[in-house]
């Protein structure tokens, strides 16, 4: 499919922006922040990264939006290998919200954020914001779209959903909890969703070779956020694609076993067409990679709207 028409654009980027802590959190939260050198009214994209990955990760999806016209910010959650919680921290239990605390303490700090890069002030729009993440920060990500958690008897958790968020770009997001396999029903009880009132619009994008050790299930799990979440949804399913979906960690990296820059091109292109459309009112770019990947003779993936 061709790249995006639009010119990309000079990127500044900057690390590390700090949060002060706060609550039981500790630590202080990390962030890098990119955005185009020029431009004002600028979207904003929040991104959750995967287990242990941090705020240098994901550049082959960071870089890109980037460099398209978005603000991305890239939060540093405690489960990332560069701050080493050992796993009999009191905090280990409870990452999973802390993760979702850092995503809403990133939307209250957006001003703070902006002042800490030079030029960056006054330029992004607060009123156009999403959230995108991959795999575990997929699921973190998606609580702020309205999903929820069930507790142990099945009734939904807390809504966590945030009015400021207008969109997400949900990447290999793990499916509903009833498959999981005995240690990850054991090990991670937040992954018992309810999508029911997950209403906020989204992308979520598959591999139909993403094989989870968590699931008993095959491939379809990582769909069931499209299956069972109410209307205004997307789903790329990539033929071929493993879990790293070609390489969006990064390039090159250990995790990535289906290398494939022709599919991690083909989600940049898409996202961001995804992106504009929901946050800009621009269906042009979308209409038109969807139409074009639909009578694409030999397709990468397939793309389904509701």
């Amino acid at each position: 499919m061709s790249d995006s028409k639009i010119t990309p654009a000079l990127v500044v980027s900057a690390k590390p922006v700090v949060l002060p802590a706060s609550g039981a959190r500790g630590d202080s939260l990390t962030v890098r922040v990119s955005a185009p050198a020029t431009g004002s009214e600028l979207p904003v994209i929040v991104f959750s990264h995967g287990f242990g990955w941090s705020m240098n990760g994901y550049a082959p999806l960071a870089d890109h939006w980037a460099a398209q016209g978005f603000v991305v910010v890239q939060p540093t959650h405690l489960d990332s290998r560069t701050l080493a919680v050992p796993a009999e921290d009191p905090r280990t239990p409870r990452i999973w919200r802390h993760r979702i605390e850092d995503i809403t303490r990133v939307l209250d700090g957006l001003d703070a954020l902006e002042a800490a890069v030079p030029g960056l002030a006054g330029r992004p729009d607060h009123g156009r914001i999403a959230v995108a993440g991959h795999s575990w920060g997929a699921q973190t990500v998606s609580t702020l779209l309205g999903a929820r958690v069930l507790d142990a008897d099945g009734a939904p958790g807390e809504d966590l959903s945030d009015p400021r968020v207008k969109a997400g770009v949900l990447l290999a997001l793990t499916g509903l909890g009833d498959d999981l396999t005995p240690f990850a029903a054991e090990h991670f009880p937040f992954m018992k969703p309810s999508f029911d009132t997950m209403t906020a619009p989204a992308l979520i994008v598959a591999g139909d070779h993403d094989q989870s050790l968590l699931s008993t299930r095959g491939p379809d799990w990582f769909t069931d956020p499209y299956t069972h979440s109410p209307g205004d949804k997307s789903l790329l399913t990539l033929f071929g694609a493993e879990h790293s979906l070609g390489g969006i960690p990064g390039y090159e990296v250990a995790e990535t076993t289906d290398e494939s820059p022709a599919r991690v091109a083909l989600i940049q292109q898409l996202t961001t067409a995804y992106l504009r459309s929901t946050l800009q009112g621009d269906d042009a770019e979308w209409k038109a990679a969807a139409t074009a990947l639909d009578e694409d003779p030999s397709p990468l993936g397939r793309l389904r709207s509701k």
